[in-house]
């Protein structure tokens, strides 16, 4: 008889006599249907795998907490950031954008960057880039985009021809494409990296009144980047380069840090500013709006599962708390929609009961059923409002803020169109190496777009946002500068 205290049980309880030999018919078979414990082993085995995210699949996670350090009160009424002080449980994940759950860390790629604060008033997810801009600025082209950045449908390759081709013909990724073809393309570690939240959204106070903000975490370990030659080389020797390093620097105890910061737009100034500042394709210059110091997070502690806790992690800008709302910008609009889809499809449609997504406090509505409900799915309680049971109800001081809205309903483009200004000034501003390193990057990214054609009209945009950045790119691909410029 066996005096196993740690029996070996199936998923439903039941102790498993033999884990080591199928039930067969005879020594050699055939195996037997009435092995319930193989099927349920098998068929378990076959779905281990949820679908990988369609983009942000690779990445590596961290729990840790956010600190308070100055008074934002006066902006907003968010309870996390009631005090200075106030410490708020939090969990982050770090990923690439573009590449398979089993690609390399180094690739040239902007780095997601999303944290989930686990607040009294529910979760609310900051879902941003290592870069304060994006490529497009309409949710609608989000999906021919991120098809770009994928395989050829016939040859399943990367396809450079694609990526120039769109790019070329959307000149408002220009900012975002010289951030990710200089030195920042290629960060050295998730610790070396800064955070935004990328999308303008709104503080409101308790009086109900708002200002427009943009999220900057600002890395206390020093921005450092990596060479291409450097890693490309991790890229073959060690493909998880990133997530070792940060696994390994908080289970040794060097935890990373980051300083939050916010910039603080008073609303009004949205109709006169120079830039629209909904416009995720822009920054706001920090000399007309500067940093705000907010508080500070850091990492302490690694996924002691890394399904359970990475790759079933859920955010969304869509996850807010009264305090903070979003904005007009037409992107985050519709990113309001499709992260939350994307969960409910990939993970499921309960994803948010799963612990690493539930939120601390206690979770009220009128949510019932779906695959994979297994919390108490409401009891027998009220299961529709408007009721007589003292069921849960709607607080009106928790609405989001109203703000008017005007113009004729139609499919329209932003009114302001200058895509060049910001991608000059950043070139501008570089160093004379690092304008070589990022001339380098984009030639060789370049050269292999078999159609000039694609080459020329991006060559046109380069040129636009500075005559000199143009003419080295086009030196460099061995191409005239194009006469309409």
């Amino acid at each position: 008889m066996s005096t196993n205290n740690n029996k070996l049980t199936t998923s439903w309880g039941a102790p498993v006599g033999d884990n080591q030999n199928s039930m067969t018919a005879g020594s050699r078979g055939p195996t037997l249907l009435q092995d319930v414990h193989l099927l349920e082993k098998l068929a378990h085995f076959n779905r281990e795998r949820v679908p990988e995210r369609v983009v942000h699949a690779k990445g590596a996670g961290a729990h840790g907490y956010f600190e308070v350090t100055n008074d934002v009160t006066k902006y907003t009424k968010a309870k996390f950031l009631s005090k200075v002080g106030k410490k708020t449980p939090l969990f982050i994940r770090f990923s690439t954008v573009a590449g398979e759950n089993g690609s390399a860390d180094t690739v040239r790629d902007p780095r997601g960057f999303a944290v989930k604060f686990y607040t009294e008033d529910g979760n609310y997810d900051i879902v941003g880039n290592n870069t304060p801009v994006f490529f497009i600025r309409d949710a609608i082209k989000f999906p021919d985009f991120i098809h770009t950045q994928k395989r050829h449908p016939a040859t399943h390759l990367k396809n450079p021809d694609a990526v120039w081709d769109f790019w070329s013909l959307s000149p408002e990724s220009l900012h975002q494409v010289t951030i990710l073809m200089s030195d920042r393309g290629i960060p050295a570690t998730f610790r070396h990296m800064n955070g935004y939240g990328s999308h303008t959204f709104k503080w409101v106070n308790s009086d109900g009144d708002g200002v427009w903000i943009k999220y900057h975490f600002k890395t206390e370990q020093g921005v450092k980047n990596l060479a291409v030659d450097v890693a490309t080389k991790l890229a073959g020797e060690n493909p998880d380069y990133h997530t070792e390093d940060l696994y390994n620097a908080i289970e040794k105890g060097d935890f990373p840090a980051w300083k939050l910061y916010v910039q603080i737009m008073p609303l009004e100034d949205a109709d006169t500013y120079r830039f629209d500042p909904f416009d995720v394709t822009k920054v706001w210059s920090q000399k007309d709006y500067p940093l705000m110091e907010v508080g500070r997070m850091v990492l302490n502690k690694n996924p002691e599962n890394y399904f359970a806790e990475v790759e079933q992690a859920t955010f969304s800008p869509g996850t807010l708390v009264p305090g903070v709302d979003v904005s007009p910008d037409k992107m985050l609009q519709g990113r309001l929609f499709a992260y939350h889809d994307a969960h409910r499809y990939r993970v499921g449609a309960n994803h948010q009961l799963l612990p690493i997504n539930r939120a601390k406090n206690e979770v009220n509505n009128y949510q019932r059923d779906g695959q994979m409900r297994f919390d108490n799915n409401g009891g027998g309680s009220v299961y529709y409002e408007p009721n007589s049971y003292e069921g849960p109800t709607e607080s009106p001081e928790d609405k989001q803020a109203a703000y008017s809205v005007s113009g004729v309903a139609d499919s329209v483009a932003y009114d302001h169109n200058d895509h060049y200004t910001q991608a000059g000034d950043l070139y501008r501003l570089l160093s004379a190496e690092e304008k070589t390193r990022l001339i380098q990057n984009i030639v060789a990214a370049m050269k292999p777009v078999t159609k000039e054609e694609i080459k020329l009209r991006q060559i046109t945009h380069f040129y636009k946002a500075d005559p000199e950045y143009g003419t080295r790119i086009a030196e460099g691909l061995g191409l005239p500068v194009p006469q309409l410029v």
